[in-house]
């Protein structure tokens, strides 16, 4: 670490005990950054922080909600069961952009129409956030993160005196239309996101739900005014201009063209079987293992976890999770009658599943056509063959 750096955080370390004691300068600026869309699935939605600027006391420092806590116990258990508590973070204004410049991300600031007493409000509420026992809070992706706690901080230094109009495009949108505005339909990451977040996530969200994205924090700031009339925003500038790179998707390895080519080997195994007046067992041990290990997991997304999104997800419709108690009474050459009924039942789910898809209760992944279709033609062909 640099020595202006230690010389820093030695610095702020002793303000943060005393922050009332610690003064800003009336030429020192408040703004917020929003930083720009990552490669990464983690980064694909952006960052909200706070940037203190103040000449006169030689400070630039940026505070940012939303950072690991890898210290704490069983991290990956309770990042699972939405049970972990993230941290505020604190880092020089030049750490922060030499961060995104390595990475190709712009940055764009606001600075904020703020008095000298609303400014050092602000600050003494950061600088308090950020002493041990206040750094951490239970994060929600869309309740509370790096985003929404700009727009709520900036509330409390105010006094509620902001007042955030609808920008005039504004157009209303469900949660996961507002995901898709930052992930590709056709990748991974929009992949699992839609088959792990329920129907919950495809309400319309209010304008003011849009402030869980950055890119919406800086366009309602923008449009926002204080004390009922002045802007909120004095000025707005782009402090890092991301370069142009080349990061288009390919197709070839997209979940559609992927389970395309896994929907094809089943059907075309199904055909044969069908050609042949065999079945090929294995594969339905593959299909009812795969189908109920996902279901599985999806219920417990929904009930033992802490996740308001993955609620109420009617993915369970084609991976259900008593597909794995099934599998033993498959194989077997007799079935019993309710084993019959069983497959029926996964048919009428899979039909229940489009239905869900066309009326709008859930959006589901567009990777999974092909596959449903696939599924739908296995469980008839199995259907057939139990009651032959």
């Amino acid at each position: 670490m640099r020595l202006n750096a230690l010389f820093l955080l030695l610095t702020f370390s002793i303000v943060s005990l005393s922050a009332q004691q610690f003064k800003l300068s009336p030429s020192a600026e408040l703004s917020v950054l929003t930083v720009g869309s990552g490669e990464s699935l983690n980064d694909a939605f952006g960052h909200n922080a706070f940037r203190i600027k103040d000449r006169t006391l030689g400070i630039d420092i940026v505070y940012g909600y939303g950072e690991y806590d890898f210290g704490a116990p069983n991290f990956y258990l309770k990042f699972a069961r939405g049970k972990l508590n993230y941290l505020i973070s604190r880092d020089s204004f030049r750490d922060f952009y030499n961060h995104y410049l390595y990475y190709n991300r712009t940055i764009e600031e606001q600075v904020l129409n703020l008095s000298p007493e609303q400014k050092q409000r602000l600050f003494d509420y950061l600088e308090n956030n950020y002493k041990p026992e206040n750094r951490r809070y239970l994060y929600d992706f869309f309740y509370d993160n790096c985003a929404t706690r700009i727009r709520d901080v900036s509330e409390i230094a105010t006094n509620n005196s902001i007042q955030f109009d609808t920008p005039k495009n504004f157009e209303s949108k469900t949660f996961r239309e507002l995901i898709h505005e930052h992930v590709e339909l056709n990748s991974w990451g929009s992949f699992g996101i839609d088959i792990a977040l329920g129907s919950v996530v495809d309400k319309e969200a209010t304008p003011r739900e849009f402030m869980f994205l950055p890119k919406y924090i800086h366009e309602f700031f923008e449009n926002a005014k204080i004390n009922d009339s002045d802007d909120l925003v004095k000025s707005s500038s782009v402090v890092l201009q991301k370069k142009p790179s080349d990061s288009g998707s390919n197709f070839l390895l997209s979940p559609l063209m992927i389970l395309g080519i896994i929907s094809i080997v089943i059907l075309y195994i199904t055909y044969k079987d069908f050609k042949t007046e065999k079945r090929s067992r294995w594969l339905d041990i593959v299909l009812f293992s795969i189908t109920g290990i996902i279901g599985v997991i999806l219920l417990l997304l929904w009930f033992a976890t802490d996740h308001t999104a993955t609620a109420q997800n009617y993915n369970l419709l084609w991976a259900f999770p008593l597909n794995l108690f099934v599998i033993g009474a498959i194989v077997k050459n007799k079935q019993k009658n309710w084993v019959k009924s069983y497959i029926k039942f996964l048919i009428i789910m899979l039909c229940l599943m489009t239905l869900h898809w066309i009326i709008g209760i859930q959006v589901f992944t567009i990777g999974l056509m092909p596959l449903m279709i696939a599924l739908l033609v296995r469980y008839v062909y199995l259907l057939k063959c139990l009651n032959s």
